[in-house]
């Protein structure tokens, strides 16, 4: 499970950093293309992983290879990142993540959170808020969460929008815990 993290965090970072660059198209493109290279090149996965080659090395080769073929240098110093930070291993991970995610074009799921049913006009006004924020289409997807005792809570990738009762409370008791009587 914490592996699917990992993995997504990368993609959508990857995606963030990349796409005002390069535009979703072309990452997806690279991705499949470097996918592909990885896996029927099987030496050079080993070549990356090799801790006696030095990283600068490694870098050079990438550039060499991956230039050649037309890759852009995002793909490249992502490429790259991942090796520094010795997770190469989920490169192959990432790239089909990124395939699924993006390649039927720019779609984000979303998780409403509430604490009983909303009527579809509310729904609706959320859902075209979160598009407009996001600057994609939205997958809602609702969930009734007694917990939250009242308001909505909105889950999108990594952000957690919450206007939940519980925060309100929480930051209130935070505050009033905070606060110094005289």
């Amino acid at each position: 499970m914490r592996n699917k993290i990992i993995i997504k965090r990368y993609a959508e970072a990857f995606v963030a950093f990349a796409t005002p660059r390069l535009g979703i198209e072309q990452i997806v493109e690279e991705m499949k293309a470097v996918k592909t290279f990885f896996r029927e090149t099987a030496a050079l996965k080993l070549f990356l992983r090799a801790p006696d080659v030095p990283i600068e090395s490694k870098y050079a080769f990438l550039d060499k290879i991956f230039g050649q073929a037309g890759v852009s240098v995002e793909t490249r110093d992502f490429i790259k990142y991942l090796i520094r930070k010795h997770r190469i291993e989920i490169l192959q991970d990432v790239a089909d993540l990124i395939r699924v995610m993006y390649a039927h074009g720019h779609v984000q799921d979303a998780v409403l959170k509430t604490t009983f049913p909303l009527e579809l006009g509310a729904v609706e006004r959320i859902k075209a808020a979160l598009e407009k924020v996001a600057g994609k289409k939205v997958n809602l997807y609702l969930q009734l969460d007694p917990d939250l005792l009242g308001g909505v809570q909105v889950v999108m990738g990594n952000h957690i929008l919450d206007g939940s009762v519980r925060r309100n409370l929480q930051e209130l008791k935070k505050k009033l815990l905070n606060t110094q009587v005289v």
